[in-house]
């Protein structure tokens, strides 16, 4: 049984046992590449084996060899061949493949690479540990570096010029010496899909070069000891075909082995993600109304991309945030709507925003529909405690106020009454930027008219209550009703029944909106299907 202490080893290293399940699917796989005889006409070495599982159901023993960094897994593999493994025990044995010269192989292996007609029937059948330099939580301060994992090895030594951040990847460096040393090979490796997909991964790509054959997807969650909702992949490569990685459609899984349905990956060039359009109305001209904070382009970072009065110091620090002003309120409403109404799924988690077409400057529906979206959701945190609130949809009549509001900003700026002064600053903007500050009032479909009503009446009966702050925003609201635990997070429900039925309906509401929303986000080209 695997003791805790050797799971946290494990953790750290990045490496995790892979489940019977995927070891015989990949080796359906590679038959269906290879031929259904490949295993009398190639050899497999896998160089990251642990104590070797992925090399089960491998029948040509004499062919197979597994190496690893630990010597208690070459014990355990040693064991396991006296028990009746199908490995021959001089094949197993104790190698750092991001580190040791390749002087130290066993020499028939050796004689293989060696040899070049040899060396294009070499299977290298990997699932290399995943472990990281940095993480999201390294990005935003929160965390330390792996660095004694990834950036004291040879091989991060040898590539990290040449491919950039991609190289604190263990994962990577074992694909970068294998494309190097082993020129020429079959390989055959589970990772996740940052190699043909990620932005930061671009430096990679020009590196490593290759034919994609064949390979299929499954959720992380079903490998031993790993957490998180995003996709592993198989994918088996021809290093004998120097190609550059376009797209590759891999087969689907669910947790149990059904087959689902294709998908397909590709990577994306620098210009071409949903952060190069943002970039084009940013404004640190004009007066700030609130921040957004954002981190990444893709699904797993949505849960990081909110409005905020009060940005931390970690954000400015790593500057994760960008000015809401009266320029840009719109193309910001939008960035934060198309990043919140699709869920995040395991599949979709590594999956790009990009730029969009310019089909969406003369959609003012969809430019409408996301401002209400924003004002009216979770991750719209916007607070009236300690800042100023511009973000008041309505006016004090509408809601019964106690008093005026501080600022009108939101509801000017809805009834199209927001001034244009054609001063030097405004001048100098992206040209686009002053069309998003109305002159007439915004036209909203009757899906966001039903959300502005629900919100209506949450805001009057809040309004109602005694001792409240008139300048509350829709998160103080949520806040004064619901409270928080112990923790300092916001409770999920409150205890008063009236309040939880009117939430109710302005989630309801909000969720027909975001039907609306959706399919305008591929229509525009934020996001490919």
């Amino acid at each position: 049984m695997e003791t805790k202490e050797n799971e946290d080893i494990r953790e750290r290293k990045g490496s995790f046992f892979t489940p019977r399940i995927w070891v015989e699917k990949s080796q359906e796989y590679i038959a269906d590449v290879l031929g259904k005889d490949w295993q009398d006409e190639y050899y497999v070495w896998d160089c990251a084996a642990g104590t070797g599982n992925l090399l089960a159901g491998l029948t040509n023993k004499y062919n197979i060899w597994a190496s690893t960094l630990d010597k208690q897994d070459v014990d355990v593999m040693h064991d396991r061949i006296k028990n009746g493994a199908n490995l021959p025990e001089s094949h197993c044995f104790q190698f750092d493949f991001l580190n040791d010269d390749f002087s130290k192989l066993p020499p028939k292996l050796k004689e293989i690479i060696n040899n070049e007609e040899k060396r294009k029937k070499l299977v290298m059948y990997i699932n290399p540990p995943y472990a990281e330099a940095s993480t999201a939580t390294t990005i935003t301060g929160t965390g330390t570096n792996k660095t004694s994992v990834a950036n004291k090895t040879k091989m991060y030594e040898d590539f990290h010029k040449e491919v950039g951040t991609s190289a604190r990847e263990l994962f990577v460096q074992f694909l970068l010496r294998i494309n190097k040393d082993i020129n020429g090979c079959i390989l055959a490796q589970f990772s996740t899909l940052k190699i043909v997909q990620a932005g930061n991964f671009e430096k990679f790509r020009s590196q490593f070069k290759a034919k994609f054959k064949k390979g299929f997807i499954v959720p992380a969650n079903t490998f031993d000891n790993v957490k998180g909702n995003f996709p592993i992949g198989f994918m088996i490569w021809d290093l004998n075909s120097k190609n550059d990685i376009h797209k590759s459609k891999l087969h689907v899984y669910n947790e149990k082995g059904s087959f689902l349905y294709h998908k397909n990956f590709q990577p994306y060039a620098k210009g071409t993600l949903i952060i190069d359009w943002l970039r084009g109305y940013y404004d640190k001209l004009n007066t700030r109304i609130s921040y957004l904070r954002l981190l990444g382009t893709d699904f797993q970072h949505n849960k990081d991309i909110f409005f905020t009065t009060i940005p931390s110091e970690n954000d400015f620090k790593y500057k994760l945030t960008t000015n809401i002003t009266k320029t840009n309120i719109i193309p910001m409403c939008i960035y934060l709507a198309v990043r919140h109404c699709i869920k995040a799924t395991w599949l979709n988690d590594r999956d790009q925003f990009l730029y969009p077409q310019e089909s969406w400057l003369t959609d003012t529906e969809f430019q409408n529909n996301s401002l209400a979206y924003a004002l009216f959701h979770r991750q719209n945190r916007i607070t009236g405690k300690e800042k100023l609130n511009h973000w008041i949809p309505f006016t004090e009549t509408e809601v019964e106020a106690k008093e005026t509001f501080t600022s009108n900003f939101m509801h000017t700026f809805i009834s199209g009454k927001i001034q244009i002064e054609k001063n030097e600053g405004e001048r100098s903007l992206n040209e686009e930027s002053c069309a998003f500050i109305p002159q007439k009032p915004l036209e909203f479909s009757t899906e966001a008219q039903a959300v502005f009503d629900a919100g209506r009446e949450l805001w009057r009966y809040y309004h109602a209550c005694e001792a409240v702050n008139g300048n509350a925003s829709f998160y103080d609201i949520r806040e004064h009703f619901q409270g928080r635990n112990d923790a300092g997070k916001m409770n999920s429900k409150s205890t008063d029944t009236t309040y939880n039925n009117l939430l109710g309906i302005l989630k309801m509401q909000m969720e027909v909106l975001r039907k609306q929303i959706v399919p305008k986000v591929y229509e525009h080209g934020f996001l490919l299907k």
